[in-house]
Parts: C-alpha cells; structure tokens; sequence
C-alpha cells in the first residue's frame, strides 16, 4: 500500500489533463506513488483495457461531423461512433469529433488510416480515442472519413449530426453557397447513388435491368417486349437515383442540374459525399 500523501490539487491537475474522473485519477497517483507521468500511463492504459473488453459491442450511435477548410476549396466529413444516445448527445464527446474533423481540415489525410496516425499534442489519435473509452466506459472510434475538393465545397449536418453531406461545386460566384446548401439537403433526403448516369457503377446497372426484366416479365409482358420496358425502367433509375437527373426537392419543375444552372451559367456539382449514422 502507497504512503505517498495524494494532495487534491495533483488529482485535479491529473483530471484536467487526461479528463478522467476523480476518482480514478486518485487511484491512478495511488498506484504510481504519486509519479504523475506513471499515473497518466496507468490510465491509458486502463482505457485500451477498457477498449479491448468492450470490442464485440456494437457502436451505432455517435455523430456526424461535415466542414470545409476557411477558403472553401475543400471539405471533410467524419463519422465518431459510440455505444448509447446519452454519450453521443455529451458535449465533450461532440467536441472531441470535432476536434478530429478540425486535425483533418489542417492536416488533409488522404485515407480513415492516416487520420488515425495524425497527433493532436504529441498523442495519436488512435491513441486519443483508447484514452477516450477508457473515460468513457463505452466503445468509441472513428468508422468513416472523408473528403472532397472544388472550387467550392459547401458542408452540410442535418438532423442533430445524424448525417453529413459534402457537395463540390465547379464555381466560386455569387449565390453558390445557398445552391450548395439545397443540394447538400436534397442529397441528404434523396440519397443519390451517383452524380449522373455516367456515374453508376457497372454492377448497379446490372442489377437494376435484371430486376426490372423480371419485374415485367412477372406481369407478363411478350418477350420481345422486355429489352424496351427495361431500358425506359432504367431511365427511371437515373432520374430518381443520380443527383443532376433528379427532380428538384425545393422545386418540382426542374432537375437539380437546371436549377444549378439557373443560379450560374454552367455551375454544377463534380462531386458529393454523404454519410449517414450507422449506415
């Protein structure tokens, strides 16, 4: 048993530092005999144990962080997860996912791994998010990351960072950031698969002519009348499903490719991305 004497202002210093509860700082110092460098050591490495114990549990709630750089030419979205409602909505926790989105912004990591390598004060951040589980007592970690470039990226955080939308922009002129923030809403509520129907994956295709060919055939169609249903089918896809060819949310009487040039001569979206809670 330590007969170092624990004075209250080391348990405070050692809880504004790593932001422990009392508590365990108390017994943190305890165990180090009051080694402050040791007691810090302890409690990261009580929190990767608390990491570890926690790695089959599910973190589905969390937020959604969306912001772009100050001169607007590029933009990042990232997701931080943890177990319960009641830790995403703490302040401290949707300060820390801000924290990480502001690492990105100033750092510009090409990948989720590289952001995970950067360090905010000489720590890792994979480091940071173990220290963070150990606090918290829940599984936290950052699932998804990222990011966009354009002449102008409008962000976009809808529903109590419950979904984050980045839409790239090919022009920087008057009335661009209002445009991008209804398409950032309509991309949010629609969920495009692609920009436009050069975009889509070959495989989507694919599927969605398969399912249409059957779906006319179960209505029982002739034969050499399928190939023709299904291409008008498909041309349905692209328009509910690719950003440009969609109806227009805030106006019915116009795709979002028309309003975006109704608000510049030429300005369009070369690229978007959304990410969605636990999706």
């Amino acid at each position: 048993m330590s007969t170092v004497q624990i004075s209250a202002a080391d348990v405070n210093k050692l809880r504004q530092q790593t932001g422990a509860g009392m508590m365990d700082c108390k017994k943190a110092l305890i165990e180090a005999n009051g080694d402050f460098e040791a007691a810090v050591d302890y409690l990261r490495k009580k929190g990767a144990k608390v990491a570890a114990s926690r790695q089959d549990r599910d973190s589905n709630e969390g937020v959604v962080i969306a912001k772009a750089t100050a001169d607007g030419k590029r933009g990042v979205v990232v997701e931080l997860n943890c177990e319960t409602d009641f830790v995403a909505k703490n302040a401290d926790f949707v300060a820390l996912a801000n924290k990480f989105t502001d690492l990105a912004i100033d750092k510009n990591p090409a990948s989720l791994e590289e952001l995970l390598s950067l360090e905010i004060d000489g720590q890792k951040v994979s480091d940071i998010i173990i220290e963070n589980t150990g606090k918290i007592g829940e599984k936290i970690g950052i699932s998804k990351f990222e990011s966009v470039s354009g002449e102008k990226v409008v962000p976009y955080i809808h529903g109590n960072y419950r979904l984050g939308v980045l839409v790239a922009l090919n022009q920087d002129v008057a009335g661009v950031d209002e445009a991008g923030k209804d398409v950032a809403m309509q991309i949010a509520a629609m969920n495009p698969v692609a920009l436009d129907k050069g975009d889509v994956d070959a495989t989507t295709i694919e599927r969605e002519t398969e399912i249409a060919k059957e779906q006319i055939r179960a209505e029982g169609k002739p034969e050499e009348m399928v190939e023709k249903i299904a291409a008008g089918k498909l041309n349905k896809f692209y328009k509910d499903s690719t950003l440009l060819n969609q109806e227009f949310v805030k106006d019915s009487s116009k795709d979002v490719r028309k309003f975006l040039n109704d608000t510049a001569n030429g300005l369009t979206v070369t690229a978007f991305k959304r990410i969605q809670l636990g999706a």
